[in-house]
């Protein structure tokens, strides 16, 4: 019973931390929309770095695979295009590479590379694991 009041723990931590996460982007679409007539590409960038990213990216290695992360999705989506002044229509994806931005998905794999790049240490290689050589 423990274990399942863990997990439900867990799960309900989980959704708040995205639906405050979703609200915090949210505000800051409404700046960069608000801000966008009076800024550069690059000090939008520079917003959209300082704000929207380092939102996104804080502790992106346990929310990232959740099923909720494509509101969060949609809204970087929205971003970009307001940055840009694309139509909601475009695809983005050549949005992302001309602001040289990484989308979520792409964010998340980043993050969990470079964290098992950081824990590298804990892991055993096959050599460790194995003994690959054969006795004739």
């Amino acid at each position: 019973m423990l274990q399942v009041q863990r997990c439900w723990w867990y799960l309900k931590s989980k959704i708040n931390f995205i639906i405050e996460l979703t609200s915090k982007l949210n505000k800051a679409c409404y700046a960069i929309r608000a801000t966008k007539p009076f800024m550069s590409l690059d000090a939008m960038k520079m917003i959209y770095y300082s704000y929207v990213q380092s939102v996104t990216s804080y502790g992106i290695i346990f929310w990232g695979n959740s099923h909720l992360s494509g509101s969060i999705f949609k809204v970087q989506k929205g971003i970009i295009i307001i940055i840009t002044n694309a139509s909601k229509k475009d695809t983005c994806r050549q949005l992302y590479k001309q602001l040289q931005i990484l989308p979520l998905p792409s964010l998340y794999i980043f993050s969990l590379l470079v964290f098992a790049t950081k824990i590298r240490s804990l892991f055993l290689s096959n050599s460790e694991i194995h003994d690959r050589e054969r006795s004739l």
